[in-house]
């Protein structure tokens, strides 16, 4: 970014009255980068930050639209392949794969490939 991209953002982030991180694609390889995703997820997706049982939960508010009940499909699909993970049905390495090659073997949504037998 040269110095006029950056004197640019400064003013549009003062006039917007938001932190520069708001309007950048968010590197969520650092925690204000991360924190900026889930900001984003939270307006376009309805996630929602609440507590249960004295611990920070993030859940989805599938009434706020389509695309937030589709992240909350989604988002199910994953806990149960963690699920599976947790209780022994399948391996780490399993998990990874069905994780590195979301959504190919996905079974819960009729669009994915069937996955080979060797995964679970």
């Amino acid at each position: 970014m040269n110095s006029q991209d950056k004197i640019f953002l400064i003013v549009v982030t003062q006039i917007l009255d938001v932190s520069p991180h708001a309007l950048s694609v968010p590197d969520i390889d650092s925690y204000v980068g991360l924190m900026h995703t889930l900001f984003t997820l939270e307006d376009n997706y309805g996630l929602k930050i609440s507590e249960t049982d004295g611990e920070v939960c993030l859940k989805v508010d599938v009434r706020k639209s389509k695309d937030a009940a589709r992240l909350h499909e989604m988002l199910c699909s994953w806990q149960q392949a963690a699920a599976m993970l947790e209780t022994g049905e399948i391996s780490k390495e399993a998990y990874d794969k069905w994780r590195y090659h979301y959504p190919e073997f996905d079974k819960a949504h009729p669009y994915v490939k069937v996955p080979p037998q060797d995964l679970f």
